[in-house]
């Protein structure tokens, strides 16, 4: 939830009109979310695919969600814990960075 919302404060500073604030769900959080293991293991999936899969986000999360339900996962919990946690202070930085120089605010 944490990243999810430092996210949607980095769109909104970025966002020139309401419009331009669904791009970043319609055209990226959507495939991610496809792409992120939520309907199928990323073990059945190919080993290039497997490796692109790393990539997504979306993938720790749902892997912590599923092990915390059902015991199973495909990527250990302390590596999904660490990602998410790193990108958490990533996210928390540039939203930080951005509050602090003023970017994006209307007067």
């Amino acid at each position: 939830a944490t990243l999810f919302s430092l996210g949607g404060l980095v769109s909104g500073v970025y966002a020139k009109d309401f419009d331009s604030m669904s791009i970043i769900p319609n055209f990226v959080l959507t495939p991610l979310t496809y792409l992120g293991g939520i309907f199928y293991s990323i073990k059945l999936l190919p080993g290039a695919w497997q490796q692109v899969s790393l990539f997504n986000p979306i993938l720790y999360m749902i892997n912590g969600l599923r092990y915390g339900l059902t015991g199973v996962t495909d990527i250990p919990v302390l590596t999904a814990t660490s990602v998410l946690v790193g990108l958490n202070i990533i996210m928390f930085v540039w939203v930080t960075y951005l509050f602090k120089t003023g970017k994006g605010v209307r007067m």
